[in-house]
C-alpha cells in the first residue's frame, strides 16, 4: 500500500504538459513508443541514456525531438577519432590583455548533451565525460566549474563489431541509467517515414512542452513515489542473485540497485501511480542490468538478464 505521508502527485496542469511532451516526441520518432517513454524515463529520474542500434535507425532524431520538446538549451557533440577531451569539456586560454588563464566551456556546458556516436572516440576522450555525468561538474587544470541544472546527456553508439568503434569502459557505462536499441521500423512507421515530411523540418518547428522548472518539478514528484520495504527486499534479491549467477562474472552493485528503484518511481509516475509495483522493476531491469552485468564467456547481458528475473520470484 502506498505510504499515506507521500506527498501529492503531479497538478493537472504538470500532467498535461508531461503527456503533450511525450505525445509529441512519439510523434516525432514514429513507431518507438516504449523508446519513448523509456527516454523520459531517464529523464525525470535525473539520469542519461545510452542509446544503441545500427546506423540509421533514428538514434539521432530520437534525441533532437527530446531536446526540443523539453525546451532546453542542446548541444551535440559528433564523436570521432580524432576528437580531444577539451573538445567536450573545454580548455583554459592564456588573454594576454589580462595576463591570465581564461577557461573556455565546452559544448557539455548545456542542458541536453547529444554525444553521437561516442563510441568512435578513444577511450580518453570518451573519459572525458565521466565526471559531467556522474558529478554535474567538470575539473580542468585543477579547477571545478559546475554544469548547468538540469543536465541531461543523451549518447548514441554502434555496435561494438562495426569498424572504428571503441568499447566503452564499464565505469562509462556505470554512468549511464538506461542502454536503449531501437530496432527497424514497423511496416506502418516505415510506410509514414517514406511519405511524410523531413523529420529534421519537424523537430526544428515542434514546440517546447517542459521547461527546467516543468522538470524539476517532475523529478521532486519522482522521488516521493513510494517504494514499500516488500519491493526493495525484491531489488535487492535481484541484485544478490546477479552476484551468484553462474553466467556472471562482476554482479550488480548498489548503485545499480539505487538506479533500479529511481526509474522505477519514474515508471511509475508516468503511469499515474503513487507507488512502485514490481512490474515497473521487471520493465526496467533489463534496460538496467545488461550494459552493467559482466559476463563470463559469451553470455549475452540482455539473456543474463532475464535469466535473473525469471529465477528471483515475487513475494
Amino acid at each position: 500500500m502506498p505510504d499515506p505521508t507521500t506527498p501529492a502527485m503531479l497538478t493537472d496542469a504538470q500532467r498535461d504538459a508531461l503527456s503533450l511532451a511525450i505525445a509529441q516526441v512519439n510523434q516525432l520518432v514514429l513507431g518507438k513508443p516504449t523508446a519513448v517513454t523509456m527516454s523520459f524515463v531517464a529523464l525525470l529520474a535525473d539520469g542519461h541514456i545510452l542509446i544503441e542500434d545500427l546506423p540509421g535507425l533514428g538514434k539521432t532524431t530520437l534525441a533532437h525531438a527530446i531536446a526540443a520538446t523539453v525546451g532546453l538549451e542542446f548541444q551535440r557533440v559528433q564523436f570521432t577519432s580524432d576528437l580531444l577531451p577539451s573538445d567536450v569539456v573545454g580548455v583554459s586560454v592564456y588573454e594576454g590583455s589580462a595576463r591570465r588563464f581564461e577557461f573556455h566551456g565546452g559544448p557539455v556546458f548545456t542542458n541536453v548533451l547529444l554525444a553521437d556516436e561516442i563510441n568512435r572516440a578513444p577511450p580518453r576522450t570518451q573519459s572525458a565525460l565521466l565526471e559531467a555525468m556522474a558529478e554535474q561538474q567538470v575539473t580542468v587544470d585543477g579547477t571545478t566549474h559546475s554544469l548547468p541544472d538540469p543536465f541531461f546527456v543523451i549518447a548514441t553508439q554502434n555496435p561494438v563489431d562495426l569498424s572504428g568503434t571503441y568499447p566503452l569502459p564499464d565505469s562509462q557505462l556505470d554512468r549511464f541509467l538506461l542502454r536503449l536499441t531501437l530496432g527497424y521500423p514497423d511496416r506502418d512507421a516505415e510506410r509514414a517515414l517514406l511519405a511524410g515530411s523531413d523529420r529534421r523540418a519537424l523537430i526544428a518547428e515542434a514546440l517546447p512542452r517542459l521547461g527546467a522548472d516543468d522538470l524539476r518539478a517532475l523529478r521532486d514528484a519522482v522521488t516521493a513515489i513510494h517504494a514499500s520495504p516488500a519491493l526493495i527486499d525484491y531489488v535487492q534479491a535481484l541484485l544478490t542473485r546477479s552476484r551468484q549467477h553462474p553466467g556472471v562474472r562482476v554482479g550488480l552493485s548498489p548503485r545499480a540497485g539505487l538506479a533500479l528503484l529511481r526509474a522505477s518511481r519514474a515508471l511509475a509516475l508516468l503511469k499515474a501511480r503513487d507507488h512502485v509495483v514490481p512490474e515497473d522493476v521487471q520493465t526496467l531491469f533489463p534496460l538496467i542490468a545488461s550494459h552493467r552485468l559482466v559476463a563470463e564467456a559469451d553470455a549475452g547481458g540482455g539473456d543474463l538478464a532475464a535469466s535473473i528475473l525469471q529465477a528471483v520470484p515475487v513475494d
